[in-house]
């Protein structure tokens, strides 16, 4: 098929169409998925709320939240080709702009391929799946942690069997991450992916201690992001113990990354977990709801609106 030469001038234009197009489209997916969950807040109920300072609190924690996973994306990026933690920043925004309207948010490393150059999209593919691994991994560190007192705060046998397998699974994620160098030239022996034998090539480049920035760069953000529910709940007069609190919250977020779900209908899957959980401390049911809106517009919707404009400036063609 001959190639098809495009002039600066049309390329230019074709950039601003197609990335209007999909920033248009994001857009207008946040703004009805937006209007359709405000419709069912109670907004009578919503205004009895405790200290400010506690809202404040959460809020002033989103922009270290963010930079702390866009230093990460960084550090794994800035392997595969010259990257400036700007560029790292915006491309991390574009990725979560694309995430909300797929299964599991499994859209938010694409989404951050598409925003940078396109010809190092191979050797970024490779550094991406280091950086899924780590977050895998602190997801069931944190899950685990929350599975164990929740087994012996309110024990039951489901709940038992539940954290049997989610102590199996990071052990075997565990060792994927710290072992990655012995099972990727695996990839040679499939005919098919043996071209794509630089991710083993690429990843060898990582030492321990840059495995462990990384996951502890993870770790530290999941921390962060699950405080930040709990100063919801508490400004939203949920009574729960700062502990208990705590551990239940990093329960919720593990529930809600190993259940299949589309994150623009997800919110509601969101509010029956966190009811379900929440409910051994509180009757609050309006305030456990107003909390979980609040932590998925701040930590996803605020950066995903500013993706999606960032999309529009990004060169799509090149």
């Amino acid at each position: 098929m001959p190639k098809i030469d495009l002039n600066k001038t049309t390329k230019i234009w074709l950039n601003y169409v197609i990335g209007g197009c999909i920033s248009v489209l994001l857009l207008w997916g946040i703004y009805l998925q937006i209007q359709k969950q405000l419709n069912k807040v109670d907004w009578d109920a919503i205004w009895v709320t405790g200290p400010v300072y506690l809202l404040i609190i959460c809020i002033s924690l989103m922009p270290l939240n963010l930079a702390l996973e866009a230093k990460k994306w960084h550090l794994l990026a800035g392997s595969a080709q010259p990257l400036s933690y700007r560029q790292a920043l915006h491309s991390y925004f574009a990725g979560i702009a694309f995430s909300l309207v797929t299964p599991n948010r499994i859209g938010e490393y694409p989404g951050r391929l598409l925003y940078l150059k396109r010809k190092n999209t191979v050797r970024l593919v490779g550094v991406s799946l280091l950086g899924a691994l780590a977050q895998m991994l602190t997801l069931f560190i944190y899950g685990l942690a929350g599975l164990i007192y929740y087994n012996i705060a309110f024990p039951d046998a489901f709940s038992a069997v539940v954290l049997i397998v989610c102590a199996i699974v990071l052990v075997v994620v565990f060792i994927i991450y710290w072992r990655f160098e012995t099972w990727m030239p695996l990839i040679e022996r499939i005919k098919w992916l043996r071209k794509y034998n630089v991710y083993g090539k690429l990843l060898q480049r990582f030492t321990a201690r840059k495995q462990l920035t990384i996951l502890s760069i993870s770790l530290l953000r999941y921390g962060i992001y699950t405080a930040q529910y709990l100063f919801l709940l508490w400004w939203m007069n949920v009574d729960v113990p700062a502990f208990g609190g705590f551990m239940m919250s990093s329960l919720f977020f593990w529930v809600i990354a190993v259940i299949p779900s589309i994150t623009l209908i997800e919110l509601g899957e969101r509010g029956q977990v966190g009811l379900y959980l929440f409910h051994h401390f509180s009757e609050n049911t309006v305030g456990i709801l107003a909390a979980t809106v609040g932590i998925w517009c701040i930590n996803l919707i605020l950066p995903a609106i500013l993706g999606s404009i960032l999309i529009f400036r990004m060169r799509l063609l090149r």
